[in-house]
């Protein structure tokens, strides 16, 4: 599923249409992605309206056009923003196209597993205002992050790590960059972490959340980038993986639901 820094990366890639009008609107009315939200209403709103601006938080984007129209779009595992010619012919996942005179702004999702959401008002709707501050925010402070710790005590880190209320935008892949760069076994019980190893999984998360924004979200490329090779991330996909700072091999196993990678010889179960 699409994290932090992939969402920003795929929600520019309809920031050519903004200051734009939106001509017509195209959709699937009984596609899934609108399951909680009226197509038909989406379709009123934005057609002959101007798409004023774009923002990404956690793993949502938001998108704004004139009229007070809110459009909100999570990817969910095969979700994908595009931009294209607007003479585009829209296939069966195309579920959401906003055609303007330049260009036809798309979003896909083969399996329907993302999310389309719409309001209209002067204000942010609370989908969207309620997303946790951000881990790059003055908010997510070492106090918050103690606290929230404590509160789940009993649960593995590598879980808590991608419980949103908390750590919004983080997801599998950026969770395993952030214990194996604060040197934390993802089993660990939340409440077994001491000061210092709070404040390092504090100034990790930010660091990779930074790093990645840099790297994957500001890419200016047709296909996402990958972290370089001094990152745990091109090592932790398959079995037989290498740890980059110690050469040892890697272990997955899954926890919490989640296939985990760790480096055995820098994260170890105390």
């Amino acid at each position: 599923m699409p994290e932090l820094a992939e969402v920003d990366y795929f929600r520019k890639r309809w920031n050519p249409g903004l200051g734009q009008k939106i001509e017509c609107v195209l959709l699937h009315l009984k596609a899934g992605v609108f399951k909680t939200c009226d197509p038909r209403l989406i379709a009123r709103q934005l057609t002959g309206a101007t798409l004023l601006s774009s923002e990404a938080a956690a793993k949502q984007m938001l998108f704004r056009a004139s009229g007070e129209a809110w459009l909100g779009i999570h990817l969910g595992m095969t979700g994908e923003l595009t931009s294209q010619p607007a003479d585009y012919e829209p296939r069966k996942r195309d579920h959401l196209v906003l055609v303007q005179r330049g260009r036809a702004l798309v979003f896909a999702d083969f399996r329907m597993f993302g999310r389309v959401q719409f309001h209209v008002g002067p204000t942010a709707p609370d989908w969207w205002a309620d997303i946790a501050p951000a881990v790059l925010s003055k908010a997510f402070t070492v106090e918050a992050v103690t606290a929230f710790l404590r509160r789940r005590a009993r649960t593995p880190i590598k879980a808590v790590l991608l419980m949103q209320e908390r750590f919004p935008g983080i997801g599998n892949w950026m969770a395993d960059e952030i214990l194996w760069r604060a040197a934390l076994h993802p089993k660990r019980p939340a409440g077994s972490l001491n000061a210092t190893e709070i404040a390092a999984l504090h100034r990790a998360t930010r660091w990779v959340a930074a790093q990645a924004l840099k790297i994957i979200g500001a890419a200016q490329t047709p296909d996402l980038v990958d972290p370089p090779k001094t990152w745990l991330f091109g090592h932790r996909w398959g079995n037989g993986g290498k740890c980059p700072k110690t050469g040892a091999p890697l272990v997955r196993e899954t926890i919490g639901g989640r296939t985990t990678c760790w480096s055995p010889a820098r994260q170890k179960l105390s």
